[in-house]
């Protein structure tokens, strides 16, 4: 039995900055793409599944670095609110109140279907209850880097936060390599949260297991007033000073930098993830991801979770990230459409550790989607810098993952929406109190 796929008479775009391929086909075997071409090479096989991708285009798909994908239960219930107080005032103890298994089961499902609807391929989830968020993208058939959190203080499912990363190295231990979808990983909440010991201990995990190190940096100008015992004079001064940056660490958000924070994440090939929308609509600043990028530090794209955001569609953070970094530094020329679909692609897949994802070539993992060109907001579409400025999630038609036929034709194929969505607003309706 031939359990390929070909997608015929579509355009191609093998890397985001490639030249595109008119008039292409790609099989998919397995779990990997088998051969990129002209229509004019493709052999049709006996028995394959054959997708008339005409009109569309073939990309990678997209990689979201940054997410908290059970808080979509949250998604729109504090807006309008800088972050200390969207924390303390509303997010805090509507966690305290409502994280739980289930929750996190079904919220994580919701979110995850989003994500897939709007051509993500792969996600860095960073929550509680690590566990269900597996076993929610390992039904849904999404790739993802599932980062259990670490915090000093009593937290969903580790009520005891002497045990904190003690919880985090039996979650690790119990899904290390049993999934292909799925890697496990560490998320130190901040500096601000963890002190110096538990960051020691977390960073000490990650790279005993050989995965990977999250942790929110220099979200906010204040951030630095709230570290206790500060070793540096700034966030990444002080994690600096306590040896927790390298190749093996990423840092999210990274809004307030001076030179100095920047040279040090250089020297130690440490990781930034930017989530533009999250950090516009908190107030808690831009990164400086053109100066980032011009050093040489490779920067990811992650939308944050809905309850800061209220979108997990890539498209529209792709978009965002390009222009607000033109707006800042008064130059149009500033990181490129590209550039930005770089960084949401090949570039996420390395920040993440995942070497054989991110481009749609021969050899690499089958993670790849279409996306729809027949719309007027589409047309023309001269190069792949429209996706950037003009494509929306909607645009998205297909999506493989793994080389697992996930959506077509619009329609999920591994996630009951209607009962998903039924679920989280009983949730919702809960935590109301209606």
């Amino acid at each position: 039995m031939n359990n390929s796929t070909v997608i015929t008479h579509c355009t191609i775009l093998p890397e985001a900055t490639s030249p595109l391929i008119h008039n292409g086909f790609a099989r998919i075997s397995g779990d990997s793409i088998e051969e990129i071409g002209k229509m004019g090479d493709f052999v049709p096989r006996t028995g394959e599944d054959v997708i008339n991708g005409k009109g569309q285009l073939l990309m990678p798909g997209l990689i979201n670095c940054h997410n908290h994908a059970a808080m979509s239960l949250f998604r729109g219930m504090a807006d309008d609110l800088e972050l200390t107080s969207w924390l303390n005032d509303h997010i805090f103890p509507s966690e305290a109140a409502s994280v739980n298994p289930e929750m996190v089961r079904a919220c994580s499902k919701l979110s995850a279907a989003e994500m897939i609807l709007s051509g993500t391929t792969c996600v860095a989830d960073a929550y509680f209850f690590g566990s269900q968020a597996v076993e929610s993208y390992s039904e849904a058939g999404l790739r993802a880097v599932v980062a259990h959190g670490v915090i000093d203080f009593p937290a969903p499912g580790v009520p005891d936060p002497s045990k904190n990363v003690d919880t985090v190295a039996s979650f690790i231990d119990q899904h290390l390599g049993n999934d292909p979808l799925v890697t496990p990983a560490v998320f130190a909440h901040s500096p601000y949260t963890c002190s110096a010991k538990t960051l020691t201990r977390a960073k000490k995990l990650a790279d005993d297991r050989g995965v990977r190190f999250f942790l929110h940096v220099a979200e906010t100008k204040n951030e630095q007033a709230m570290i206790a015992n500060p070793l540096g004079e700034t966030p990444v001064k002080h994690l600096a000073a306590l040896n927790l940056l390298d190749a093996n660490t990423i840092c999210i958000h990274c809004t307030w930098l001076d030179q100095d924070d920047i040279d040090i994440l250089k020297k130690t090939g440490a990781h930034v993830v930017s989530c533009p929308q999250s950090n516009l609509k908190l107030a808690s600043g831009i990164a400086p991801v053109e100066a980032l990028i011009n050093q040489n530090i490779q920067v990811g794209i992650g939308t944050d979770g809905c309850a800061s955001n209220n979108s997990l569609d890539m498209f529209r953070e792709m978009s965002t990230l390009a222009k607000v970094q033109k707006a800042v530094t008064g130059e149009a020329t500033a990181l490129s459409a590209r550039q930005a679909l770089l960084c949401a692609t090949t570039l996420g897949s390395r920040i993440l550790g995942l070497s054989d994802s991110g481009t749609c070539k021969s050899g690499a993992k089958a993670d790849c989607i279409l996306v729809d060109l027949q719309s007027p907001h589409m047309t023309p579409f001269y190069n792949q810098d429209l996706l950037v400025y003009a494509a929306r999630g909607s645009d998205v038609t297909t999506v493989f993952i793994n080389g697992r036929l996930v959506m077509r034709n619009r329609q999920l194929l591994s996630i009951d929406i209607a009962k998903t969505m039924e679920t989280v607003v009983t949730l919702a309706d809960k935590l109301k109190g209606d």
